[in-house]
């Protein structure tokens, strides 16, 4: 665990008791600070008061009396669709806002030399793209770590030295939030529309992103830009052409003497001052299939080389990688189909990706549409032979897919997996990217995944 530095005898306020808000409690007790703690629902405040915390409800008049510090777990809303009564109190208060990733950093180098730190954001792919980073440079003999909003909670590492290298996943609602943000690389995959309630709209919602390279001041930025908010982005980011702090990332042909990165019909190519200086074949690399994933391989190639590796380490990482659950992930093939689990595809873009990624699809998808519709999925049909919708608006979901896609309406997975199995000829994909959010039958996509993987294995072909 990281000690939090700095509010050594001072109180501080945890809102929310998931493992994010636990950690954070336990890492600033181990720094010397007073902990109180809150949770809304009733498992979690006994979570904290059977750890030995003060449990204390935050909304209620004068709780936040003394109290240094309010840290909020990043499910809490704090601006929009409206703040939490706590958060509210802590402006009225006076009191400082963060979160445990404004905490990590705020506690950096205290002990002693500090480690370089990647941070990883965007729409789609950051998961694959952090993960993928991390293996490339566990491969290659680096002291790496995985955590923020995949793998551990950031303040559940083993204090940092110099030689360590924290490969940070961060979720816009973890970057609009922290007040301390000093990465020593940033990585931006893309932007698609998502999670606009929370943010405001898509302005807000890119700006909590953008805040990590505009704050955090980043040595090295590394961004994806083949959306307008990419070149935007790097154009704020960099002061000349060839300014080689900045890495454009694209699924198209850049030009100009800058450093770029491009995956080209499956070729990714490094560009450093007008010449390639390196490419890959990653048409047959069975951990990274579709264009999607070309690009994240495109973003942990660019980040892996501000770090010092060699082009060779990181094609070794990119062929041995095996992939991230619910994530494109190959689950059985049987009879010449192929089963894959794209749980995490839980927006319209993530789905498109899935969808160009394959040849002939058996399509299970539904569940909570999110705003926008599905309208723009359509362009990518052509590879669908026919969808199996789930979800409890299942027959809404179809009718929102258009006429020109065949969908049956499947209610559950099961029904979906059995019906698109029984149908699927040799060489075809049966692929669960569902364009939807889970909650409507899941507790979260991982969930959906496993019910998929559980029902191939069920299947009797």
């Amino acid at each position: 665990m990281i000690p939090v530095r700095g509010f050594e005898n001072a109180t501080v306020a945890v809102l929310g008791l998931g493992r994010s808000g636990l950690t954070a409690a336990r890492a600033l007790h181990a720094g010397g600070a007073h902990v109180v703690v809150w949770d809304d629902g009733a498992k979690g405040r006994e979570g904290g008061e059977a750890e030995g915390f003060e449990v204390r409800d935050l909304t209620r008049e004068g709780a936040l009396d003394g109290v240094a510090t309010l840290v909020t777990s990043p499910g809490i809303p704090h601006l929009y669709p409206a703040p939490h009564p706590a958060i509210r109190a802590a402006w009225e208060a006076g009191v400082a806002v963060d979160n445990d990733i404004g905490l990590f950093f705020r506690s950096l180098g205290h002990d002693g030399e500090a480690p370089r730190v990647v941070c990883i954001t965007g729409s789609n792919g950051k998961s694959t793209t952090s993960a993928l980073l991390h293996h490339v440079l566990a491969q290659a003999g680096r002291q790496a770590h995985l955590a923020g909003n995949i793998g551990r909670g950031v303040l559940d590492l083993d204090p940092l030295g110099e030689a360590d290298i924290v490969v940070l996943e961060l979720s816009s609602y973890q970057t609009d939030l922290a007040r301390s943000l000093t990465p020593d690389v940033c990585v931006f995959t893309n932007l698609s529309p998502d999670h606009l309630d929370r943010h405001g709209g898509p302005g807000g919602y890119f700006a909590a992103k953008r805040r990590l390279f505009a704050e955090g001041g980043p040595e090295r930025a590394v961004i994806g830009v083949d959306e307008n908010e990419g070149r935007y982005l790097a154009n704020q980011m960099s002061e000349a052409p060839g300014d080689d702090r900045v890495i454009r990332v694209s699924l198209g042909k850049l030009s100009g003497p800058g450093w770029q990165v491009t995956a080209r019909k499956g070729w990714l190519a490094e560009m450093r001052k007008g010449r390639q200086v390196a490419s890959v074949d990653l048409r047959d690399i069975p951990g990274l299939p579709g264009r999607h994933n070309h690009q994240n391989a495109c973003c942990a190639w660019a980040a892996a080389r501000t770090l010092g590796l060699a082009p060779r380490e990181i094609e070794a990482g990119l062929r041995s990688y095996p992939g991230l659950p619910h994530r494109s992930q190959r689950i059985a093939e049987r009879a010449g189909v192929t089963f894959v689990n794209d749980s995490k595809a839980t927006n319209v873009d993530a789905a498109a990706q899935a969808l160009q990624a394959f040849k002939r699809i058996r399509w299970i998808c539904g569940g909570l549409m999110k705003e926008g519709g599905l309208e723009s999925l359509q362009p990518h049909f052509g590879t669908v032979a026919k969808a199996y919708v789930i979800g409890r608006e299942a027959a809404a979901f179809a009718v929102a897919l258009g006429p020109d896609i065949e969908a049956e309406v499947c209610t559950d997975m099961a029904v979906a997996v059995a019906r698109a199995a029984s149908e699927a000829e040799a060489g075809d994909v049966v692929l669960l990217a569902p364009a939807a959010a889970s909650f409507d039958q899941y507790d979260n996509f991982e969930k959906r995944g496993e019910d998929f993987a559980a029902c191939v294995t069920a299947l009797d072909i």
